[in-house]
């Protein structure tokens, strides 16, 4: 199963990593996950353990993927395993037409996959994806919009 989704988002690219990376700060402006924060590690970067709560049926589920790979600003991969189910979640930014491409692609293996299609996860889980996705752009755009022009980087040409 893949859950894939993306967002352009109108703020420079070090705004919207900010936004993303500080897990400590997404309790502000994320609805999508709960209580979010490093377990292991003092940013997010390889080898750092996250937790947090989502609710894609009725109960609410607890996780704790471990990031695989970090590369600020460009893609983010971490993965984790909960009931049986192997996730390995994949976001990737790219600065594109006055702002960045934030995709989010999320990859599930596991027997109980068939259970969770019978009662509506894969739906629920796009959702959850696109809620947060949106919310990012939002506090992004809010958060860039905030800053001086002479704040926002130049990029070299060439």
């Amino acid at each position: 199963m893949i859950i894939q989704a993306e967002v352009h988002i109108r703020a420079p690219l070090p705004v919207v990593w900010r936004v993303f990376s500080h897990l400590e700060e997404w309790k502000d402006w994320n609805t999508a996950c709960n209580s979010c924060r490093l377990v292991e590690g003092d940013e997010l970067a390889a080898g750092a353990c996250l937790t947090f709560v989502v609710k894609p049926i009725v109960f609410p589920v607890k996780v704790q993927p471990r990031v695989v790979s970090c590369e600020p600003g460009r893609e983010v991969v971490w993965e984790g395993e909960r009931f049986g189910i192997r996730a390995v979640h994949t976001w990737r930014f790219r600065e594109q037409a006055g702002g960045v491409v934030l995709e989010s692609m999320e990859t599930f293996r596991g027997p109980l996959l068939v259970l969770g299609r019978l009662v509506g996860v894969p739906k629920r889980l796009h959702r959850l994806t696109v809620q947060m996705l949106d919310q990012i752009k939002q506090h992004s755009e809010a958060c860039g919009a905030a800053l001086p022009p002479e704040a926002t980087p130049a990029r070299p040409r060439g």
